[in-house]
């Protein structure tokens, strides 16, 4: 059964739920980072994923008809980082933001979609907010996976020696084969500031 998830500041009309479940799938790894700052024409195979796991995954990432999937990384001092899959009948947006309970506002990171903006995050601050914290709160505490959730906000254009590996690592940790994880980081961090292309299919 899904958990519904309330965000008072953000759209009011529409229904939200927990989706960290879907991080368990290699598939929704393949499929965040290839429709936020990827290529979508590329082969998921090529990456070790099965075809229709994959297409299965898009499309429900995607689909406008049910609640919006919502994946959240709790951070230090109460704060929550959101990842919204925000899906309207004729757009699909990504949305990164932070949200403290006391705040009355959302800190936005940025968004990849059509009209995608970010302001993006340093190496250093993108590492800093994959770090497991010791506050509770719902959502995803594995620093693989938190790092893998936040890295299409990634904006630093100089890039430290070990991020290639750190995000291959974090890859195959979530399943990815090590070889096709490689290929991958590699051509993520290759990427030119992206952001701007469709999130959806």
């Amino acid at each position: 059964m899904a958990v519904s998830v309330d965000i008072p500041e953000y759209f009011e009309d529409c229904e939200l739920v927990a989706g960290e479940d879907l991080a368990r799938e290699p598939a929704f790894w393949l499929a965040h980072l290839l429709l936020t700052v990827g290529d979508m024409t590329d082969d998921p195979q090529r990456y070790g994923v099965d075809l229709s796991a994959y297409e299965d995954m898009v499309e429900r990432l995607s689909d406008p008809e049910e609640p919006w999937p919502v994946l959240r990384a709790p951070i230090a001092g109460g704060h929550t980082a959101y990842v919204v899959y925000a899906n309207f009948e004729d757009m699909n947006n990504v949305d990164f933001f932070v949200r403290h309970p006391d705040w009355g506002r959302l800190g936005y990171l940025g968004q990849c979609g059509p009209e995608g903006a970010r302001p993006g995050l340093s190496w250093t601050e993108l590492t800093a907010l994959a770090a497991p914290t010791s506050d509770r709160g719902e959502g995803l505490t594995d620093r693989s996976q938190r790092l893998l959730l936040l890295l299409p906000m990634l904006g630093d254009a100089e890039m430290p020696n070990e991020a290639q590996s750190t995000v291959a690592q974090a890859l195959t940790h979530c399943g990815v084969p090590s070889e096709a994880a490689r290929e991958l980081a590699r051509t993520l961090l290759d990427e030119p500031e992206s952001g701007e292309g469709p999130a959806g299919p």
